[in-house]
């Protein structure tokens, strides 16, 4: 089965953030995924990316590594951050905890449900990382050649 993958860094910038999204549906594009999954896949890294801006850097910017692989009709994206860390994961993942009054707290709730597989750790003042698997519903690989009968 096709194995591809991606590794990049980029600063905790908001402007980073797009460019995030644009290259996770870029790359997902390898996948048969549909438009609404493909939009769930967009939203979930946002999500991650936003998360490293917002929380894991709220003083100036540090570092955000993405990771991407497709192995076995399965995208898995890895968002890590060498930032401040989350003392308490199953509390972040409650709807509307956030550790900014601004915020609603929607943002790992919505990767955990637009994700087949996510899974956190975090030390405080060491970083996060987060690890999402999405496989097409269809569950077809594109490679260019022909799927007829």
């Amino acid at each position: 089965m096709l194995k591809n993958y991606l590794k990049m860094e980029f600063p905790s910038l908001p402007q980073n953030v797009g460019l995030a999204r644009s290259i996770v549906a870029t790359f997902a594009a390898q996948l048969e995924f549909t438009l609404s999954e493909v939009e769930e896949i967009r939203v979930a890294i946002s999500e991650a990316v936003s998360n490293c801006v917002i929380h894991a850097y709220p003083k100036k910017p540090g570092i955000v590594q993405l990771e991407l692989m497709i192995e076995r009709a399965t995208l898995t994206m890895k968002v890590k951050d060498f930032g401040k860390g989350i003392s308490d994961i199953e509390q972040a993942k409650q709807a509307t905890f956030s550790t900014d009054p601004e915020r609603m707290g929607l943002g790992l709730v919505f990767m955990e449900s637009f994700m087949d597989e996510m899974n956190i750790s975090s030390r405080p003042q060491e970083g996060t990382t987060v690890i999402m698997k999405k496989r097409p519903e269809r569950g077809f690989v594109n490679v260019g050649i022909s799927r007829s009968c």
